[in-house]
């Protein structure tokens, strides 16, 4: 949903900084599963900045696309590897959430990180599994920028608990927009 509104917006104006890096944007995909990962260790330590590394997590994802698509580096592998790698981080904050809960005995934290987890996991799969089929599957109210923004919102916040809940439930009603999409592409009952 950010993405389809706001697509590539900030490729305009970070081309320029874009341009100057050498690297493979694929260093930036990695580097940014590994900022995931760290904030995902904060997230039982310390909510408020586990919330400002998450936030860096999401620039380094926004980033690799940006400098793969400015310096013509854009490769089936390097969105494969984008793709495969997100889900990492996606599950990784998604277990990080679900250990602050643990850690605090709130079984309904536990219990709401653990939909939250598998309605992640499952929207991604929806659309892949859609597109292996032939069918453009970008439909739903929850697609990764909004649970990275919820999380990271959930975290600044301390309200960790309401932001789990939304993407607990956001995320299952995107699989049932994704399905209807897909039954109505096929046209099969």
């Amino acid at each position: 949903m950010l993405s389809e509104w706001f697509g590539h917006i900030l490729d305009r104006p970070l081309e320029p900084l874009a341009k100057r890096i050498s690297f493979s944007p694929n260093i930036l995909t990695i580097a940014g599963l590994f900022v995931n990962a760290a904030a995902a260790a904060l997230i039982s330590y310390n909510l408020f900045i586990a919330g400002l590394v998450v936030i860096a997590g999401g620039l380094f994802d926004m980033l690799d696309g940006i400098v793969a698509r400015a310096n013509s580096k854009t490769t089936r592998l390097g969105a494969f590897l984008d793709s495969t790698l997100d889900r990492y981080s996606d599950s990784l904050l998604l277990v990080g959430a679900l250990w602050y809960f643990s850690s605090a005995s709130d079984i309904a934290g536990v219990m709401v990180s653990v939909g939250a987890l598998v309605g992640s996991l499952v929207t991604s799969y929806a659309r892949a599994r859609a597109e292996g089929l032939g069918v453009e599957c970008k439909v739903g109210i929850l697609e990764r920028p909004e649970r990275v923004v919820i999380i990271a919102l959930g975290c600044l916040t301390s309200l960790l608990f309401p932001a789990m809940v939304i993407i607990f439930v956001l995320s299952h009603i995107t699989v049932l927009q994704r399905i209807i999409h897909v039954c109505k592409q096929l046209g099969e009952d």
